[in-house]
């Protein structure tokens, strides 16, 4: 199976069909945030990268672009959000707001609700399970 950096242009196209393919079967999400988030440190092209989180249609949609007004705003270096969305490892995403590499601005109480409302089912974790396998 080829494999792409996170993140990557082939990386975001290839992660997006994934979910397209799954998506009636996603992860079930009980919190609204409108969250735009933007990556620094991309080891494949200079800049960062800006996406969003917008769970106010009742469904999970992260996209490239930035949404007008968000609740909160986010900002982390490339390896935490590799470490918090590929590895789901919630304990490096905490180490790394404590050390100060992860900058929230607006809502925090927010984006704690969405990690707390995220229950995972069997095909969400299979989502997941595919994505890690086209991460390199």
């Amino acid at each position: 199976m080829e494999k792409f950096l996170f993140l990557s242009p082939e990386w975001i196209v290839r992660a997006k069909e994934i979910r397209e393919a799954h998506k009636d079967t996603d992860t079930i999400i009980t919190a609204t945030i409108r969250m735009n988030q933007t990556v620094t440190n991309l080891p494949f092209e200079e800049g960062d990268l800006k996406t969003y989180v917008d769970t106010s249609s009742g469904i999970l949609e992260i996209e490239l672009g930035e949404l007008e007004n968000p609740d909160v705003t986010v900002v982390l270096d490339y390896d935490t959000a590799k470490a918090i969305f590929v590895d789901l490892d919630a304990q490096a995403g905490m180490q790394a707001f404590i050390a100060g590499k992860i900058k929230v601005t607006g809502d925090l109480t927010k984006l704690m609700a969405l990690q707390t409302s995220i229950v995972p089912n069997e095909r969400g974790m299979e989502i997941s399970q595919k994505i890690k396998e086209i991460t390199a």
